[in-house]
């Protein structure tokens, strides 16, 4: 089996990325990671959404499985198989806000206690990190602002939007005005950039 990352947006698929796609013959994916790869899946290949993710591991060895983002980053690599990375919203909002990724931590809220995630994050931007949020829909800037006024941080925080596709916006705030979201799909990061 083959996992393989189609990017955070739109454009975002690597060659290695095309060519696993290009050569496939089944692939699996949610509407949205098949979609970002439409344009490379050859005719005749059987293309299949995903709607019970339990039952990827009775997938055949030659099945191509889409991940949105990086398949490594909160997406499907725990699969296993060969892994094929794409552009994923990590890397792309650390260059669209010149943070350089060896100054930052990638902490996971998305689905996940939010009260242990911002522990997490007030603990990586106390020890000098750019705090990386894979967020939710829940997750409220506004609530980390608080968070971090409590522990005596004062920072920017960054909310990513649609990166990578036409509609994309970046809105940077700090902790006394926190941007607020205005669609589901977005990171966010924290920190002293």
């Amino acid at each position: 089996m083959k996992v393989v990352g189609v990017g955070c947006g739109p454009g975002m698929l690597t060659e290695a990325a095309i060519a696993a796609v290009r050569d496939a013959k089944e692939i699996y994916g949610s509407e949205r990671a098949i979609e970002r790869a439409a344009w490379q899946i050859p005719a005749g290949c059987e293309v299949r959404v995903i709607t019970d993710y339990k039952g990827f591991r009775d997938l055949p060895d030659t099945a191509v499985v889409l991940s949105t983002g990086d398949p490594m980053l909160a997406g499907l690599g725990y699969l296993g198989g060969d892994v094929i990375s794409g552009i994923s919203s990590y890397q792309y909002a650390c260059a669209k806000l010149h943070i350089p990724m060896t100054k930052t931590a990638i902490v996971n809220a998305h689905a996940k206690d939010h009260e242990q995630a911002i522990t997490e994050i007030c603990f990586e931007i106390g020890r000098g990190k750019t705090a990386f949020v894979i967020a939710d829909p829940g997750f409220l800037p506004s609530v980390l602002a608080d968070h971090l006024m409590t522990e005596g941080i004062e920072c920017r925080i960054a909310v990513c939007e649609k990166l990578g596709y036409p509609d994309e916006t970046i809105s940077v705030g700090d902790t006394d005005t926190p941007p607020v979201p205005q669609s589901d799909l977005f990171v966010l990061m924290a920190g002293r950039f």
